[in-house]
């Protein structure tokens, strides 16, 4: 059975439109689903003593280490246990939510999700497709604000690290630009979501 892992962000909570349209395309695929509502149960902040845990090997690690690292684990075994990530986010201020932020810096383990080679890092979290899902008050997918976009070539950049190089993007954007807009931009969105699926 084909297993999804949708993680939703934006901190509009159930308002969002990058979560509504994410959760859409993940029933669409079926199969076993696995959400994670990074807004409303963000993972703690990491801090030295999380560090800490994390590069001490897991023999050797504390109660309270283990404690420590377990979120990091678990959101690890739901990645590299999933066929299809889907990434629902707002950008916030140019860039991602931080909860969406942290949810990266778990799943970012050197040695478990990516090594450092000889000849520079590798990925190991392969054969797995992304969707990212991405709202925006503004248009920031062209010019002229396009080099105000750190949101959506920082997921791809982190994704890349990790091995996932199959990446779709569904774009929500100038949801502000007037009236009628938001629903101008589902429309477009859905259209996306449409072809996407037909391309499948």
């Amino acid at each position: 059975m084909k297993k999804t892992l949708l993680i939703t962000s934006s901190p509009r909570g159930e308002a969002s439109l990058s979560s509504r349209v994410a959760l859409d395309i993940a029933r669409r695929i079926g199969g076993e689903l696995t959400v994670k509502e990074l807004w409303k149960s963000p993972l703690p902040q990491i801090g030295p003593e999380f560090v800490q845990a994390v590069f001490t090997p897991s023999d050797f690690r504390s109660e309270q280490q283990q404690a420590l690292v377990e979120p990091s684990d678990q959101a690890v075994r739901e990645l590299l246990d999933t066929d299809t990530l889907i990434i629902g986010a707002a950008m916030i201020n140019f860039s991602l939510p931080a909860a969406l932020k942290t949810w990266i810096d778990y799943v970012s383990r050197a040695g478990v999700t990516f090594r450092y080679t000889e000849n520079g890092p590798v990925g190991l979290v392969t054969g797995k497709k992304a969707i990212l899902v991405l709202a925006t008050g503004g248009v920031y997918s062209e010019p002229p604000m396009k080099e105000f976009d750190h949101l959506e070539p920082v997921l791809r950049t982190q994704l890349g690290f990790l091995g996932i190089t199959d990446v779709e993007t569904i774009w929500i954007q100038g949801t502000m630009l007037g009236p009628g807009a938001e629903e101008r931009s589902l429309d477009q969105a859905n259209e996306r979501v449409e072809a996407l699926f037909a391309a499948a």
